[in-house]
């Protein structure tokens, strides 16, 4: 196939929450569950939509900011309401770009990779796995994005060569709407049910695309017997590390999150049989092409998984909602207003500031009135998220709310100008310093009278360019 009719993947990025929680503390305190490993925690101010966001930034290094956008989690911030609007928004979509939620089942991932692929536009795998205190799902769980960009030709590190499907109605997990953790049927039963179904889809994935030995394989499943049992039909040298010693199984972004790894390390030429398996099976064949080496690097799942910052079990229990401690006392913050949001939509969620055109000042937030030489209505948009910045001064508040305090403050100086004060993200309050290396970061700063207020926050670099 000519390089000018390639179709596949052209950028992807990964997000893994900074925080980790050692499942050996699980046993520790409620004397059950656990196992050996850590698992990736979001953060009390993160969730399924701020990950994406995260994810999607990092996918843009290929391609430009998507026309088109799919989403898929299982754990969706709001409900009768479109979520990937949001990331539409963040990543500085134009409004006649299109943007929609794929249901709230594993299986919404294979969705919104192919419905990108066949229009050209983003998915988003973003997920969050909780599981009832104890139990194997809180333990072997993990909470983390993956994004997709899709297009044709020389761009493409990763060509689809061929898909196949297979679907079926059994019960082997389940969550009525508003519960807070999954239902499992017997594990054997899980087995016996995907083990034929995995099998049809990729023997004729395989056999359309004429690849007899994938040079990676993977399997991602809700059900894990059954995944591992699928994959060990495969050479153990092509069998891609699940991550879930370190990870978990994230869900609808988990076998985004491994092929996001694969693609880390692969070669051109390298095959690829990715094999999601959820209410069905879904196989795909891609191969890797010479463009692979236009990835960035420093950014992969391997450098994010390298720093961490462990999380204590009732924090992570706190900040997933199953332990309700006593805040901070100050009063309970305020329902966000519509019709402001919508007003300042590209500060809120694209984070632009102004660069006066009379005197080169940046403004942070955007001003019609230039704070430095008053110049009124002579603007021009300046987009700060992905501009990394310089710690001023800080403070550090012990009163104010949070789920994780104290909360940390900053004033920053954005590299080539605009001052701004923030709050600071994913940092040990007694290592901040003026003169820190910051970047920014999408966040949920709380929900009240169940609206999320979005926004950004900083965030201490971890690595340099």
């Amino acid at each position: 196939m000519s390089s000018d009719a390639r179709r596949g993947i052209v950028s992807y990025g990964a997000y893994l929450p900074y925080h980790r929680l050692d499942r050996t503390s699980i046993r520790s305190t409620l004397g059950q569950g656990g196992g050996a490993g850590t698992r990736t925690v979001a953060g009390y101010d993160e969730d399924s939509t701020s990950m994406g966001v995260e994810a999607a930034r990092r996918a843009l290094w290929g391609a430009p900011t998507p026309e088109s956008l799919y989403f898929a989690t299982t754990a969706p911030a709001y409900a009768d309401k479109t979520n990937a609007t949001a990331i539409h928004a963040a990543v500085g979509g134009s409004r006649e770009g299109f943007a929609t939620d794929l249901g709230a089942a594993v299986r919404g991932a294979s969705g919104a990779l192919r419905a990108a692929a066949a229009t050209g536009g983003m998915a988003v795998l973003s997920d969050i796995r909780t599981g009832r205190p104890g139990s194997a799902d809180e333990s072997a769980g993990g909470d983390g994005a993956v994004a997709f960009g899709f297009g044709t030709g020389e761009r493409v590190v990763a060509e689809i060569l061929a898909q196949a499907s297979v679907s079926a109605e059994f019960l082997d997990r389940w969550r009525v709407p508003g519960e807070p953790y999954s239902r499992v049927w017997e594990e054997r039963f899980g087995t016996q049910a995907y083990l034929p179904l995995i099998t049809d889809a990729v023997t004729r994935a395989l056999k359309s695309a004429q690849v007899e030995a994938p040079t990676h394989v993977i399997v991602s499943s809700p059900q894990a017997r059954a995944a591992r049992a699928a994959l060990g039909a495969f050479p153990k040298a092509s069998r891609a590390d699940g991550l879930e010693q370190e990870v978990g199984f994230a869900g609808a972004a988990h076998a985004g999150l491994v092929l996001a790894d694969v693609l880390d390390r692969a070669a051109p030429g390298d095959t690829v049989l990715l094999v999601v398996a959820a209410d069905g099976a879904d196989a795909t064949v891609l191969r890797v092409t010479d463009a692979i080496t236009r990835r960035p690097t420093g950014d992969g799942v391997r450098d994010q998984l390298a720093v961490s910052r462990e999380v204590s079990y009732p924090d992570f229990l706190t900040w997933r909602g199953f332990l309700d401690r006593e805040p901070p006392r100050r009063p309970d913050p305020e329902r966000p207003a519509g019709p402001p949001a919508a007003r300042s939509q590209r500060w809120k969620y694209a984070f632009e500031g102004s660069r006066c055109l009379a005197c080169s000042t940046v403004n942070v937030p955007p001003q019609r009135v230039c704070v430095h030489c008053g110049t009124v209505d002579r603007a021009e948009p300046v987009p700060l998220a992905a501009t990394r910045a310089t710690v001023a001064t800080f403070t550090i508040d012990k009163l104010a709310f949070s789920l994780a305090p104290p909360v940390v403050d900053v004033v920053i100086d954005f590299d080539g100008g605009g001052r701004y004060g923030c709050q600071l993200a994913d940092a040990d309050p007694a290592a901040v310093a003026i003169g820190d290396r910051v970047e920014m970061t999408f966040r949920r700063f709380h929900t009240a009278g169940g609206v999320h207020n979005y926004f950004w926050k900083a965030r201490p670099v971890r690595k340099e360019h």
